[in-house]
C-alpha cells in the first residue's frame, strides 16, 4: 500500500459514504476509499462505506460488482491498493485474517470451508481463539487444563449447535451435511468466535426455502437479542429487502447507491444496474 499504516488508536474520518452513523457515532466497520486491481482489472474502485453498530446491512449488486472482493479486503484476505479499513475505530488495513479475526470480525463463504472428515462438533470446537492445547507442551505439562478448556469448548459447541437446530448432526461428519445444513455450519463456527461482526457471503445460495427461513430467523434473533452486526451479500432481493437496513448497492467496483430498502428498491440507477432478470425482482 502507498501509506503507511495509521496508529491504531485513531478513529476514522467521517467517510463520504457514512449512511450508518446518522447519531454521530463512531461506525463499527469503517471502509474507506477502498481500491483493488488484479493485473489490469479493477475488481474495486475506490470504494466507501460505513456499516453502523446493531445493524444488518446488505450489500447487493450484479455479478462481478466486486462483492465478494470487498468482503476479502475487509477481512484480511486481500490486501488493499489504497484506502483504508477501520474496525470499532481501530485500522486494521492490510492485516492478516487472523488477526482482524481476533478483534471480532468473523466471515463466511459463498462455498461452505469444513473440515470434511471431521465431525460437526470438532469444526466448531477449532474456532475460538487462544487455545492451550494448541501449543505442543501443554497437553504434556497441563492436561488437566487442557481437558477442562475441551469440556467448555464441547460445552459451547452443543450450545451453539442447538441455536442453529443441528444438534442431531454433532457427531456426524460435517462433509455429510447437505448445502444448507453447511450454510448453518457456517454460521455456527461464526458464533464459537463471539464476533462483534459477521460479514456473510451469500448465506442463501443453494439453500431450500425452509433451511433459508430458518437462517434468516437466526439472523435476526443473534442481531437483536445478541447485539452482532452483520454485513451480508445476498443475491435474493425479497430477503434483502426484509432483512437489510440500510442496503448498499455496489456496480464496478464502487458503491453506487446507500440507503433504506424501500428508497433503493426504487432508484433508477439500481434498476439500470440490474437490467435483466433482476430488474423485475428489485420493481416488483
Amino acid at each position: 500500500m502507498s501509506d503507511s499504516r495509521a496508529a491504531s488508536s485513531v478513529a476514522p474520518p467521517a467517510g463520504p459514504g457514512s449512511g450508518g452513523a446518522g447519531n454521530g457515532a463512531a461506525p463499527l466497520l469503517s471502509i474507506q476509499g477502498l481500491d483493488k486491481d488484479f493485473g489490469g482489472l479493477r475488481a474495486v474502485n475506490h470504494c466507501s462505506f460505513d456499516v453502523r453498530a446493531g445493524s444488518i446491512t446488505g450489500l447487493i449488486g450484479p455479478n462481478g460488482a466486486g462483492k465478494t472482493t470487498l468482503f476479502s479486503l475487509v477481512s484480511g484476505f486481500y490486501e488493499p491498493d489504497e484506502g483504508r479499513v477501520y474496525l470499532d475505530g481501530e485500522d486494521v488495513t492490510g492485516l492478516p485474517s487472523h488477526e482482524i479475526f481476533r478483534k471480532g470480525l468473523s466471515r463466511t463463504f459463498q462455498i461452505p470451508r469444513e473440515h470434511k472428515s471431521m465431525t460437526v462438533t470438532e469444526n466448531l470446537m477449532l474456532v475460538p481463539k487462544g487455545q492451550i492445547g494448541e501449543r505442543f507442551w501443554n497437553p504434556i505439562v497441563r492436561p488437566g487444563a487442557v481437558r477442562q478448556q475441551e469440556r467448555r469448548l464441547r460445552e459451547k459447541a452443543r450450545e451453539v449447535l442447538a441455536f442453529v437446530e443441528l444438534s442431531h448432526m454433532a457427531d456426524q461428519a460435517a462433509g455429510a451435511m447437505s448445502g444448507g445444513q453447511k450454510k448453518l455450519l457456517e454460521l455456527a463456527r461464526t458464533l464459537m468466535a463471539d464476533p462483534k461482526i459477521v460479514l456473510l457471503d451469500e448465506p442463501g445460495a443453494g439453500v431450500n426455502p425452509t433451511l433459508m427461513g430458518k437462517i434468516r430467523e437466526k439472523i435476526r434473533v443473534l442481531n437483536k437479542d445478541r447485539g452482532i452486526t452483520f454485513l451480508l451479500i445476498e443475491h435474493d432481493m425479497p430477503l434483502v429487502m426484509e432483512l437489510c437496513d440500510p442496503v448498499v448497492v455496489m456496480n464496478q467496483g464502487s458503491k453506487l447507491v446507500e440507503g433504506p430498502p424501500a428508497v433503493v428498491k426504487t432508484d433508477p440507477r439500481v434498476l439500470e444496474a440490474y437490467l435483466g432478470g433482476q430488474y423485475a425482482a428489485l420493481d416488483g
